[in-house]
Parts: structure tokens; C-alpha cells; sequence
């Protein structure tokens, strides 16, 4: 492939995941069912750690978009755009039949105190509560992580764990979301990546 090639993808990429979004927040506001929450005394006992919103936006979004440089051909890169958009199919099922929101009490911590809840409550102001299971930052980590571990090798693991411990410590996510989220990656590289 050609540098031109990587740029085209790389653009298309960004439209896709900008795109994908949409269908995200039209979930969000077009419930089946009235969404319910998970609360748990062990949701309860996770800390809150702002400081992880930091890992939270700005390790995942470059993570996907570094997939393009290990793609190979077109052919490749169609059958990666297919495998996120069926994973994105899966999830819109989710928040649409099984509405989840995590606690209003949890988004009142943030106080707007330091740059890290500054930017959490901007992200908090776009994103309402719903949509919560299963997580789609860990979800979209995993199948990154998937696509990415026969070239950057296990260390890239990390990723979906990191991605999971920031949904956690930034109280955007119920402690159910995390496995349910890897679990519906996993079912989207297997269902789509080889299609």
C-alpha cells in the first residue's frame, strides 16, 4: 500500500468513528425500555480517580486509529471497518433493548476542581448515563487489541485493561460492563474481522 492509501484510511477512519458515534447517542435517546441501574456494594467501594479520564479519551481514540498502520491492503482494511460496525450493530442492540445508566450520585463527585474533572464534566455534558452496559471503551479496546497482537505482540493486552480501569476509577462504567464489553469484542473479531 501507498502512503496515499494509509491517509485515506486514517481519514476514513476518523469519519467512521465520529459517524459510529451517532448511532451512540440516537441509542441514548431512543431507549426500548426505560434504562435501570446496576449498583453494587463492590461498584460502590471503586475509587474515584479522575485522573484516568486522561486514559480514557486520549489512549483509546489513537489506539484504534493506529490500526490503519498495521493494515496490509484494502481488502484488510475493509473487512477491520465491517468487524467495528458490526460490533457497533451489537451494541445498539444492547442500549436499545437493555438500557443501563449508571447513578446519578456518581457524575455529583465531580466538582470541576482540577483539569481532569474540568474535562471529565465535558465529556459527562455529551455523554449521559445511559449506554453504560456493555462498555463500549472496552469493547472497541478489545477488538483493537485483537487486531493489533500479531504485530505489536501480548503486551498490547494492556490496552482493553487500562481502557477498563479508566471506565471504573472515572465512574462512567458499572464493574459488569467491563467483562460483557470485552466479551462482545471478542464475538465481533470472531463473527466479522475474517469474514
Amino acid at each position: 500500500m501507498t502512503p496515499a492509501d494509509y491517509l485515506i484510511h486514517l481519514m476514513l477512519s476518523v469519519v467512521l468513528i465520529v459517524g459510529g458515534y451517532q448511532f451512540y447517542f440516537w441509542c441514548q435517546r431512543h431507549p426500548v425500555f426505560p434504562p435501570r441501574e446496576f449498583r453494587s456494594a463492590l461498584d460502590e467501594r471503586i475509587p474515584y480517580w479522575p485522573r484516568w479520564v486522561w486514559i480514557y479519551s486520549f489512549l483509546y481514540y489513537p489506539a484504534i486509529l493506529y490500526v490503519n498502520a498495521v493494515v496490509r491492503s484494502p481488502r484488510q482494511f475493509t473487512h477491520l471497518v465491517v468487524s467495528y460496525l458490526g460490533l457497533l450493530a451489537l451494541q445498539m442492540v444492547f442500549f436499545l433493548a437493555f438500557p443501563v445508566m449508571t447513578p446519578e450520585a456518581w457524575r455529583r463527585v465531580n466538582g470541576g476542581r482540577s483539569l481532569s474533572e474540568r474535562f471529565l464534566g465535558l465529556l459527562q455534558r455529551w455523554d449521559a448515563r445511559s449506554n453504560s452496559f456493555p462498555s463500549m471503551h472496552t469493547s472497541v479496546a478489545t477488538l483493537t487489541a485483537l487486531y493489533l497482537y500479531p504485530s505489536l505482540g501480548a503486551w498490547v493486552v494492556g490496552l482493553p485493561v487500562l481502557i477498563a480501569l479508566s471506565c471504573l476509577f472515572t465512574r462512567q462504567h458499572y464493574l459488569a460492563d467491563l467483562p460483557a464489553g470485552a466479551a462482545l469484542g471478542w464475538v465481533a473479531f470472531k463473527l466479522f474481522a475474517l469474514a
